[in-house]
């Protein structure tokens, strides 16, 4: 390929971020929209977080545990990094919700607790945020297929088998999932006009506050006046200037005409890319973004022309990330012009990637956003951001002791 059919201009780039901007006022205003923004009834505390939770985690397969001690925002974690454990086994067929609750049940006594605390729940699938904090599971994906659990509460069920199982008392429970985590954690930074969760890993997804009186589809509803924490769902966005390549993607995926923001910036459709332009090459199974990333820091023992085009995605990626967080700060400018300082929690492998031959995944998106927002006429608005150990986990206790 001699062309580079995946450059994208400044004037595509703001096309994609006023687009994006159109669509999240869409998803405020009315249910089931392109982009959901789907309100999370956890109001988390902006300063001075104090006390100690059980924090639970539960990703596509693994799950991890820890006991978060907060003070005045500031995180303590036992054990350090929380304890992990491989839960792919929840994909058998016949997996039962019992054996689950079993599952994440185990390393509970080997943490240390304390006669009553909270839990928070970062539960990673799509959930209905109900008005108790508790969730109802929508769906189940990542290949996990637990019938029985659709449709009903996440965190109340588990509360009470725990509560079954130790000594501890667990007083309550907080369900959020993990964009809203890294939301949460960074209210650990003071001082700040607006806070960003960001993943781009093997999915991509947003969240912000927006203050209730901004959110038509609430209006009349008995909620919590001021900022509520919105869970974006933007992979889902259909942004303009894809490609046929984008096109051919989607067509062999399982969700066809869903997620294309998502299948043309995550770790899981990259290397989908790469293979659609060359369709007549043999590839090596699940091929994702660290084998694009390998391709691209290592060129002198792979083909020119893979380096050339994984090179063309990877910085396409990060330039359509760009312009989904200048979309979303727009979005936020609309609602309060006053807004001068943003501090973005960016989680996952991809966002953190490097590219040892040219500029970091980080530094295209960042110099990127900054020269869209200088274009929209906004040079005094500065966005923060650094890597957050444990985010998920301080997000989620903040969520728990709110």
């Amino acid at each position: 390929m001699k062309k580079n059919i995946f450059k994208l201009s400044t004037q595509q780039l703001k096309d994609i971020a006023v687009s994006l901007q159109d669509k999240i006022e869409e998803g405020l205003a009315k249910e089931n929209a392109e982009v959901q923004c789907i309100p999370t009834y956890v109001y988390p505390k902006a300063v001075n977080v104090t006390g100690k939770a059980l924090v639970l985690d539960l990703g596509g397969t693994n799950y991890r545990v820890a006991t978060v001690d907060l003070n005045n925002g500031k995180a303590t974690l036992h054990p350090e990094n929380g304890w992990k454990r491989d839960l792919s086994v929840m994909k058998t067929p016949g997996f039962t919700r019992e054996k689950l609750f079993r599952q994440q049940a185990d390393p509970i006594c080997e943490i240390k607790k304390e006669d009553e605390m909270p839990i928070g729940y970062c539960f990673s699938y799509p959930a209905e945020s109900l008005p108790n904090g508790d969730a109802k599971l929508l769906r189940w994906t990542k290949g996990v297929d637990i019938r029985e659990m659709i449709g009903e509460p996440v965190g109340r069920p588990l509360l009470e088998y725990f509560n079954t199982l130790t000594k501890t008392k667990f007083t309550g429970i907080k369900v959020i999932n993990d964009t809203v985590a890294s939301l949460f954690a960074g209210l650990t930074y003071s001082n700040y006009d607006a806070y960003i969760g960001l993943i781009v890993g093997t999915g991509t997804n947003m969240a912000t506050f927006i203050d209730s009186s901004r959110i038509p589809k609430l209006l009349g509803k008995n909620i919590h006046p001021g900022p509520i924490p919105i869970n974006l769902e933007s992979g889902n966005f259909n942004p303009p200037h894809l490609t046929a390549i984008d096109d051919t993607v989607d067509a062999c995926s399982d969700t066809k005409g869903k997620q294309r923001f998502e299948k043309a910036v995550s770790g899981m459709y990259l290397g989908d890319l790469l293979q659609a332009v060359f369709p007549f090459d043999e590839f090596e199974d699940r091929f994702d973004a660290r084998k694009l990333t390998t391709i691209m820091g290592y060129p002198d023992i792979h083909k020119k022309k893979y380096v050339e085009v994984s090179r063309w995605i990877y910085k396409r990626s990060a330039k359509l990330v760009a312009a989904s967080l200048a979309g979303l700060i727009l979005l936020l400018l609309s609602h309060d012009e006053n807004i001068r300082r943003i501090r973005l929690v960016a989680e996952g492998s991809l966002f953190w990637s490097q590219d040892r031959k040219g500029k970091d995944y980080k530094n295209i998106v960042m110099e990127t956003l900054h020269q869209l927002l200088m274009e929209s006429g906004y040079p005094q608005v500065q966005v923060h951001v650094d890597k957050m150990e444990d985010a998920n986990l301080i997000g989620t206790a903040i969520a728990a002791l709110s």
